[in-house]
């Protein structure tokens, strides 16, 4: 009797049958298939590079003793309803959801105010945006029950280290009902139409355990006394006090930068990356990664293909982010006249069009050299913010109204040149021909321009003029940092004001986010004991 674990490499046809798996285990552990009875898989990944794909499997095979399933940790969610201690989050997004979850772990009663809507209303608002390019400022593809995690694809990646953190994380998720595959995938994915449900879930955990959520709540002012924070007001007029505040409101929260700044709470301007968001069939994605003829596709066996792009360019990094296989592009703005793209992909990813952010590096220098027009700080801590806005709102100008986005052909783009014909996309507002070049700035442009020409020499057939180019994908982060100390990881000046998550500048992507919650949550409960 033993437990052995393997690695095979298998073809995608071979690794999707479960009869075939075992007879490979057999074959390397030398005993009959009958013997090796269940096997669970450890990690899974494609291996591209040469032109017979694999299939990465690391296996436990059982051999002559019963098959487990695996299994997921038992959370323990105690009844906190009457907690002496409690903590209001501003935000509900996955730093701040996350963070309520590990404070009632910690017998700590999260209060959880959230600017937007639950899922449930917040898809009418976003239906409302595509078909009529009607924006509500607080529940869109940003703002709303989840943050922007909930719309933004639902990629589970992180470049984190810190092992034992993300598996907790991707845990949870199954635990509220994400599929378990995550747990083993090396490009774990949820998908959009799946994280409604998740979110969901999780909320009535929060609510459940004694703790509280309430929508429609956007934090307007903080009552200060001394280096505390006192009391939260929200717009509807409401007053929230806690002896913590958990500060995670997300990337695009304009509106607490201003009223940070206002207060005189220390905030700094903190590097991001801006550009545009690149279309191409997806068909075309899969011939250029898996080796076929576009006319023959990558077959039943392998999931819609997937890249990563990075160049150096002049010193300047240029690179893909948020990639969303077979995906769609979306509004991602979060104030009137004002244009932001974003990409997502549903559970399958099978729609016919691959989308994918690639972006320039922006550095406070690049920005302090040149003028800030249309911005609303004039103080240094908002020069970086007040340059994405200039942008964006330049690009909303640029497609005439209504959330239709500029566009150009890939290769004229290259070219300096205005494209005739547009391809098709799956931007539900329409896009519009100009000249790209005219609403970046030019280093950003620049760069762009190089980038592309290196990876279509890394990826052939990248450079193409059936893939498209919109802008601006300018939310890659916060353009602000919230700072806070290093080991208490509260504010410096403002002792019970925790910065959490993406907006704070601490995290970048769902997983990150929801580490950097139970991390601030962490810290939180030592203060009580």
């Amino acid at each position: 009797m033993m437990q052995q674990e393997i690695l095979l490499q298998l073809s995608p046809k071979d690794a999707a049958d479960a009869a075939t798996i075992q007879a490979e285990l057999a074959r390397h552990l030398a005993v009959q298939p009958k013997k090796i009875s269940g096997f669970q898989i450890l990690k899974k990944s494609i291996d591209a590079r040469k032109r017979d794909v694999i299939i990465n499997l690391k296996l436990k095979a059982f051999v002559n003793e019963p098959f487990e399933e695996s299994k997921i940790p038992n959370f323990d969610f105690p009844d906190v309803s009457n907690s002496k201690y409690r903590t209001v989050i501003v935000g509900a997004g996955p730093a701040g959801l996350f963070a309520a979850l590990e404070l009632i772990q910690q017998g700590i009663k999260p209060i959880v105010l959230e600017r937007g809507k639950n899922v449930r209303d917040r898809r009418r608002d976003l239906a409302v945006l595509n078909r009529d390019g009607i924006l509500d400022e607080d529940s869109n593809y940003c703002f709303g029950e989840g943050g922007a995690g909930t719309y933004s694809d639902g990629k589970l990646y992180t470049r984190s280290n810190k092992r034992g953190s993300v598996d907790t994380i991707l845990q949870l998720l199954v635990h509220f009902g994400a599929d378990p595959s995550i747990l083993y995938t090396a490009h774990p994915h949820i998908g959009t139409n799946k994280l409604p449900g998740i979110i969901t879930s999780i909320r009535e955990q929060i609510i459940e355990s004694g703790g509280e959520v309430h929508f429609n709540q956007k934090l307007t002012d903080f009552n200060i006394q001394g280096n505390k924070i006192i009391t939260v007001k929200t717009q509807s007029g409401d007053t929230f006090s806690g002896d913590q505040i958990i500060l995670a409101t997300g990337h695009s929260a304009k509106d607490v930068f201003y009223l940070l700044d206002e207060k005189n709470i220390l905030i700094e301007p903190k590097p991001f990356a801006l550009g545009v968001r690149i279309e191409h069939p997806q068909a075309l994605i899969d011939s250029i990664q898996y080796h076929c003829p576009v006319w023959q596709g990558r077959g039943s066996y392998l999931p819609p293909a997937s890249y990563q792009l990075v160049d150096q360019v002049n010193h300047r990094g240029v690179f893909s982010f948020c990639m969303c296989p077979g995906g769609i592009i979306a509004t991602a703005s979060t104030s009137q006249n004002a244009l932001v793209i974003n990409g997502w992909s549903p559970s399958k990813r099978n729609n016919p069009f691959a989308n994918s952010g690639m972006v320039v590096q922006v550095e406070l220098g690049d920005v302090m050299k040149g003028t800030r027009d249309g911005g609303r700080g004039t103080r240094e801590n908002l020069v970086l913010h007040d340059f994405q806005e200039m942008v964006e709102r330049k690009a909303y100008d640029a497609g005439g109204g209504k959330f239709v986005a500029p566009a150009q052909r890939l290769t004229d783009f290259v070219e300096g040149k205005i494209s005739n014909t547009l391809p098709e996309t799956s931007y539900l507002r329409g896009i519009h021909a100009v000249d790209l070049n005219n609403i970046l700035p030019s280093f950003i442009s620049q760069t762009l321009r190089d980038g592309f020409k290196s990876f279509g020499k890394k990826m052939r057939g990248y450079l193409t003029e059936e893939a498209v180019i919109v802008a601006p994908e300018s939310r890659t982060s916060s353009p602000v940092r919230i700072p806070r100390d290093e080991i208490t990881l509260h504010h410096p000046h403002i002792t019970n004001l925790y910065p959490c998550g993406e907006g704070a500048g601490y995290a970048g992507g769902i997983v990150s986010a929801a580490m950097d919650g139970i991390k601030v949550s962490k810290m939180i409960a030592t203060t009580h004991q």
